[in-house]
């Protein structure tokens, strides 16, 4: 009953936070933290205690699956390189570099243990850093970010793994470990696309049978990306590239013909999970707070004031230089990138855009988050030879205190050097919307004047011919605000009474749709702009069905 109670506190406390977050100035990750510690004073005695492989598997799996479920592939596709290189050179990187500098720092902690703690934070979270702008990032730097959390927490923690057998056994081999790395890694994405693969075809085997109810349909795929993590995990490989190879392959999947309510209920259902569970992440955190606190002192018998000024002190000296390294590595990047280009003769993606502002959002947007913090905690307690891991109180508690510090320092800094960087061109956007759209609707027209009602009767034809003649009337008025860059939205007036009426609109909106799926298919447009308009498409059709 304590644990049930637990659990309603919590998801209380999320949702109550959500809500505070519109009064108080802060950004709500950091707000869900501050409250989480609260909490887990002994005062109040909201006390958790983290187990870090359940927290793998119940939190991240879904998390990653959605947002790479989401990602633009498209724009993934155009940003393979600067996304791969901060997911995986970045990483490395990182490792040696930040490894190196906290075994000088902290010289009583092996190198090894020090290249694991490293690993461990390198790791970023693109969803804090979405919440601290308030979507105000440019879409190119938010994708650039969100590609690279998806990559470099496998990338991170496959290194971290490699790092604490190390300090475990005492034994490296650079070569096995670079092996193993690709193994782990390409193995766990054949996983994730295998399964979701699998999962597609059941789903058309399903419907081709009838099977429609969207229910089944929806509960299936939130248990995907949890098979797809347990799945790899069980043969060795990266479950966290699975369930995102999982997610990104389902965004293809998901195009099923017929599953306008299934798609309609999997946004609903996933916009509550991601929410919930995005908020039980950071209050989570929030809550292991006192506790890492405690360890790190109980072995530490200096004065506790004394010993918290060192830490701090330790922390912030390590997050600069995380933060150094990272602007080193990404301002390199837009040199060498915009040379490469120039010299190729091909225009920059950023041009006229100042370096310095774009390398800056993307050194303070690597924030650290839940990933970082369920890796630290899965620390052995104990080593081969059964002595004590090498402070691992402390370890824990530096890690916390970067993640802390990242999120405070990424909600001061991002909002002063946004107005540096050129937003987004939302007239293109525009643009590009209204192209596509009218492209389908001038489809929607085509199809109807091929319908053919011969077989009919002559009140059926002459039904058939009015309602031919208000659907393309409706579908030119639209055409035509759509070529103007009017308003998207349209209403549907008037009661579907007549089976005539309901079989043509149907008509139109699964012609636009097939169009839509075609043009997806050729890479004439991206997933944003696909989903944008296949959710009015799902709409109306959910609209009309229920007359």
């Amino acid at each position: 009953m304590q644990l049930l109670y637990t659990i309603l506190i919590m998801l209380v406390v999320v949702s109550g936070t959500r809500i505070t977050a519109q009064f108080i100035p802060v950004p709500l990750p950091l707000l869900q933290i501050l409250i989480g510690a609260l909490l887990a004073v002994p005062a109040l005695g909201l006390h958790v205690r983290l187990e870090p492989e359940l927290f793998l598997l119940l939190f991240i799996p879904p998390l990653l699956f959605v947002d790479g479920w989401r990602m633009p592939k498209g724009q993934f596709r155009e940003l393979r390189t600067p996304i791969l290189l901060l997911a995986f050179a970045l990483v490395f990187f990182t490792i040696l570099g930040a490894g190196c500098f906290i075994h000088w720092l902290l010289p009583q902690v092996p190198l090894a243990a020090c290249f694991a703690l490293a690993a461990v934070l390198s790791p970023t979270d693109a969803v804090a850093v979405a919440a601290i702008t308030h979507g105000r990032l440019p879409s190119t730097l938010s994708n650039m970010l969100q590609g690279e959390a998806l990559m470099n927490d496998a990338s991170g923690l496959v290194a971290f793994k490699f790092a604490v057998a190390a300090t475990l056994t005492g034994v490296f081999s650079l070569t096995d470990a670079s092996v193993q790395f690709v193994i782990v890694a390409a193995g766990g994405v054949l996983v994730g696309m295998a399964l979701s693969y699998l999962f597609g075809r059941l789903r058309a085997w399903m419907i081709a049978r009838g099977w429609e109810d969207p229910a089944p349909h929806v509960l299936m795929l939130l248990l995907l990306p949890f098979a797809a993590y347990v799945a790899a995990e069980h043969f060795g490989l990266s479950g966290i590239l699975s369930a995102v190879a999982a997610g990104m392959m389902q965004s293809r999947l998901d195009l099923l013909p017929r599953q306008t309510t299934t798609r309609l209920l999997n946004r609903s259902v996933w916009m509550l999970l991601e929410f919930t569970f995005n908020g039980l992440v950071f209050l989570l955190l929030g809550l292991q707070l006192p506790d890492i606190l405690t360890d790190a002192l109980a072995i530490h018998h200096e004065d506790p004031w004394v010993f918290l000024l060192k830490a701090c002190g330790w922390v912030v000296a390590i997050y600069i230089v995380l933060m150094i390294l990272r602007f080193i590595w990404v301002y390199a990047y837009w040199r060498m990138s915009g040379a490469f280009r120039r010299w190729r003769g091909v225009p920059t993606r950023f041009a006229g855009q100042s370096r310095g502002a774009l390398s800056l959002v993307l050194t303070f947007g690597g924030v650290r988050g839940a990933v970082t913090l369920a890796g630290v905690m899965s620390l052995p307690l104990l080593l081969n030879n059964g002595a004590n891991f090498p402070e691992r109180p402390l370890l824990i508690l530096i890690a916390a205190g970067v993640i802390l510090l990242s999120l405070l320092v990424a909600s001061i800094a991002l909002p002063r050097i946004l107005p540096y960087v050129p937003q987004d061109n939302l007239g293109l956007r525009e643009k590009q919307f209204n192209l596509h759209r009218a492209h389908l609707l001038e489809a929607a027209i085509r199809a109807l004047e091929e319908v053919d009602e011969h077989g009919s009767d002559a009140d059926a034809a002459v039904a058939s011919v009015n309602v031919k003649a208000k659907l393309m009337a409706e579908y030119n008025e639209l055409l035509e605000r759509t070529q103007q860059n009017a308003k998207r939205e349209r209403e549907h007036t008037g009661e579907e009474a007549e089976g005539v009426e309901y079989r043509l609109r149907l008509l139109g909106l699964r012609t636009q749709r097939a169009e839509l799926y075609r043009l997806r298919k050729e890479h004439q447009l991206d997933d944003d702009v696909l989903i944008e308009i296949l959710r009015d498409l799902d709409i109306a059709e959910a609209r009309l069905q229920k007359h």
